[in-house]
């Protein structure tokens, strides 16, 4: 709880996946990534009641013996791949809430795929959405000038163009403005812009910038990566 706002943390991990099958069981160093989340949830003292929404019963497993409850499960049609974030965090709040008979104010997205992220960031992006009156915080990572949009293009049939045409006005980094991609550490919520406004970016979104290895797993490679990181951290 912070100010009075009671917060439910959700961690999505459907049991499908096109990239790496199973891939929130996978173990990063001997710890399946969603269990990692649990260890994290345990460190961030403002979360009263952290849930996972899930379609699989030994990911539910797993995550309730890392101390992530599982008191539903995740219908079918809300886990295929092209499913937005939004309905099922809406359906994780609705049910929740009716399991506890309780409201909750703030929902925190913690997805396994970023099992970089620290304690410290998570109560970070809270605080922040507090403080700022938010309807949603994104925590996002500045992107390196060399992927910038107006340095990007396109391939049709062999033949390139620029993906922005305003890219052919480009000749020096110098006239590149900063842009921001999503890290996935951690989304904040109000109760509103799940349940009302029904959208992850709501009608006022903050980011939180944060520094630091920014490594969301989507590939084998990545896991190998993340290994890397935390195997340098000790």
């Amino acid at each position: 709880m912070i100010d009075g706002k009671r917060i439910l943390a959700v961690v999505p991990a459907r049991g499908g996946s096109k990239g790496v099958t199973l891939k929130n069981l996978r173990p990063v160093l001997g710890i399946p990534i969603v269990a990692r989340v649990g260890d994290c949830i345990r460190d961030v003292h403002y979360i009263d009641r952290a849930v996972v929404s899930t379609d699989h019963e030994e990911i539910a497993k797993v995550a309730a013996a890392a101390g992530i409850a599982a008191p539903f499960r995740r219908p079918a049609d809300l886990s295929g791949d092209h499913v937005a974030d939004w309905p099922v965090l809406q359906h994780a709040l609705i049910e929740t809430e009716r399991v506890d008979g309780t409201i909750y104010d703030i929902i925190l997205m913690l997805q396994p795929t970023a099992p970089l992220r620290t304690a410290a960031q998570v109560q970070r992006a809270i605080e922040y959405f507090v403080t700022g009156g938010y309807d949603a915080v994104w925590t996002v990572t500045e992107t390196d000038l060399k992927y910038h949009p107006l340095k990007q293009f396109t391939m049709r049939n062999g033949l390139l163009d620029y993906f922005d045409k305003d890219g052919k006005t480009i000749v020096a980094r110098q006239q590149l403005s900063p842009v921001y991609h999503v890290n996935g550490v951690a989304y904040v919520f109000s109760r509103d812009c799940i349940l009302e406004q029904k959208s992850k970016l709501g009608r006022k979104t903050g980011g939180l910038i944060l520094d630091g290895p920014d490594v969301s797993i989507d590939t084998l490679a990545d896991f190998d990566t993340v290994e890397r990181h935390l195997n340098a951290q000790t």
